[in-house]
């Protein structure tokens, strides 16, 4: 089996790996100031993703050109075409060359097979079945084997600790190699309800002073979760953005959900705010969860063209920042590039660990449960410290164990 990692390698986004030049996991964007794509060269027949965030699916619909026969879950499907469309309708209205069209997104729609997780399908000749991921409603991990059974099982965006939206990953099957995510090797996260209580004592201080808070929320995943959060503590919240959609299509998959009664709970009480009635929201000790998470483009820009200057308000992070985007820029640096327009912030920044992720013990949990039964080939990726990684796995497992960089191919 010959493994190709066309993205992600040494690095976060635009993940997409190549099996026997035939057989794509994942294909996604990078995103930044310019969205990089992964490279380019793959002719694959069919597409199996993972997850619906952009960074694993977002570069699909550019591939209908070879129609390929895609794979995902039912949930997955309908986020990620509900993302896509997004995609196009920005590039449309900022007069940017889309990688896809609205007759790419068609094809992309009638190529799409839907399978539940843990049913066994038949991929071109190989045999794959998805697992459960616990990163977001709908995600999975991604098992293939070719007919000599040779088998890969590439983990996507994984995470085994339950959430208040989705329960921990917790089957792997066995496998000659493991692709594992790298995001959070080397740092592991506070317990859930540690980061929680910090969260929420944060925002009452904020809005007990007359503050404002604004929480740039990832439309899949982080917004449900934020807003089950403070309703849990008798918060009401507006929501704006992409979020809202999400969460209509999430509800409709129940089964998908740790708590879909809650879910519903939050939503029905949170304000939400239509597009062309933003400038009516009332900035008074309020409570905002809105898209994008990474403040690259979205509503949350218009909130902070009216807070920047605020030193009583706080922007809440609540995700991983990508090197380049407005978020990171924000941590490090004090300053986000708003419309064109350098901002010094005055309002105040900061960052909660709400991953989806695997921490680094997780993460090293999966490795030694995959070689004790096993596995003989690791790879890291989809992380900024894959090497460190790559040789943890080599020094504890004895294992071979390998970190990509782009373009590169092995044969398992």
């Amino acid at each position: 089996m010959k493994l190709e990692f066309k993205g992600a390698c040494r690095e976060v986004g635009r993940s997409a790996v190549l099996v026997d030049d035939r057989i794509m996991m994942d294909y996604g964007i990078k995103p930044g100031e310019v969205a990089q794509y992964p490279v380019s060269g793959a002719r694959p027949e069919a597409v199996l993703v993972s997850h619906a965030h952009l960074d694993h699916s977002g570069a699909v619909p550019s591939l209908m050109d070879i129609a390929p026969d895609i794979y995902m879950t039912p949930l997955t499907f309908d986020l990620s075409s509900m993302l896509a469309r997004d995609t196009l309708r920005i590039a449309e209205r900022s007069g940017e060359i889309a990688a896809y069209d609205s007759t790419d997104l068609s094809r992309f729609v009638e190529n799409t097979r839907r399978i539940e997780p843990g049913l066994e399908f038949h991929v071109h000749g190989y045999r794959a079945q998805f697992y459960d991921a616990g990163h977001i409603p709908g995600a999975a991990a991604i098992h293939i084997e070719d007919r000599s059974r040779k088998s890969v099982f590439y983990t996507g965006d994984i995470n085994t600790i339950d959430t208040r939206l989705v329960s921990g990953a917790t089957d792997f099957p066995d496998a000659d190699a493991l692709i594992i995510e790298s995001t959070y090797f080397g740092e592991d996260h506070p317990p859930r309800k540690e980061i929680e209580k910090a969260f929420m004592d944060s925002l009452t201080d904020t809005i007990d002073m007359g503050g404002n808070v604004i929480i740039p929320a990832f439309a899949i995943g982080r917004t449900q979760e934020i807003l089950m959060l403070l309703d849990a503590h008798g918060i009401t919240a507006y929501v704006d953005g992409l979020g809202v959609s999400a969460y209509k299509i999430m509800i409709k998959h129940p089964e998908a959900l740790r708590n879909p009664t809650h879910l519903r709970r939050a939503f029905t009480n949170a304000i939400a705010v239509d597009g062309s009635k933003r400038d009516k929201v009332q900035l008074e000790s309020s409570v905002i969860v809105t898209t994008a998470g990474m403040l690259n483009g979205g509503p949350v820009l218009h909130y902070l063209k009216r807070l920047y200057k605020d030193p009583k308000s706080k922007i809440l992070i609540t995700g991983y920042q990508v090197e380049g985007t407005n978020g990171r820029m924000a941590l490090d640096n004090g300053i986000i590039d708003n419309d064109g327009v350098i901002q010094q912030l005055a309002i105040k920044v900061e960052q909660y660990d709400f991953s989806a992720h695997c921490g680094d013990r997780e993460l090293k949990g999966i490795v030694k449960d995959f070689c004790d039964r096993g596995t003989e080939h690791v790879f890291t990726m989809h992380g900024e410290d894959t090497v460190a990684f790559a040789e943890w796995v080599s020094n504890e497992t004895g294992v071979d164990a390998y970190a990509p960089e782009l373009g590169d191919s092995f044969i398992i």
